[in-house]
């Protein structure tokens, strides 16, 4: 965190979209919501609503209550629209093909899409956990896009070499990751200490 911002809690914004795994972006809250000195700025697309109770059996506000500020994708006059509203980066967990595609191309048709513009202006960090499989060639470009404008592209692909023994357990990996990132402290999973030899 820049030292400009130290007079003020790390302020992290989140958006949930349609694409599979809504889990995601709900640990990512529950983590954020117990760490001190963080405020999160929360929006949900309408299809994220959907999968938050198809996915995870939860109503939009079970979620919107992890956050400490929740903003409607609508409302494109938020204050998270306007590079003036200090933010250290944003967070779209999960993110869809739809919302990727318009924030590659600067559509800002949403405040999803707009407070993503905004972060990439303000040469601050995006991150984006997209949900597809198998890509094709304009998932692929779209990517490429958001990474040439210095976003990140993060696929929450799970990692089995710590031998995870349940679906709690590789969600967790992937947001410790994501936290990795915003240099947010977490102890979600353990850290690689080099091969060892097993038995």
């Amino acid at each position: 965190m820049s030292v400009a911002a130290q007079d003020r809690p790390q302020r992290l914004i989140v958006a949930i979209t349609g694409a599979s795994g809504a889990i995601y972006g709900v640990r990512l809250l529950q983590v954020l919501h117990e760490l001190p000195g963080i405020e999160t700025h929360l929006m949900i697309s309408e299809a994220g609503a959907l999968n938050l109770h198809h996915e995870l059996g939860m109503k939009r506000k079970d979620a919107e209550a992890l956050a400490h500020q929740v903003h409607n994708v609508r409302d494109v006059g938020a204050a998270i629209a306007s590079g003036s509203f200090q933010s250290d980066g944003m967070i779209v967990a999960p993110c869809s093909m739809k919302t990727l595609a318009g924030v590659a191309h600067g559509l800002s048709d949403n405040l999803i899409t707009r407070a993503a513009d905004v972060v990439l202006k303000e040469r601050r960090r995006l991150l984006l956990m997209v949900r597809e499989t198998p890509f094709n060639l304009a998932h692929l470009r779209n990517m490429t896009a958001v990474t040439e404008m210095g976003g990140i592209i993060f696929p929450p692909v799970p990692g089995f070499y710590q031998r995870p023994q349940s679906i709690e357990q590789m969600v967790d990996h992937s947001i410790g990751r994501v936290l990795d990132l915003f240099e947010v402290p977490h102890a979600l999973a353990p850290r690689w200490q080099g091969l060892k030899q097993r038995d």
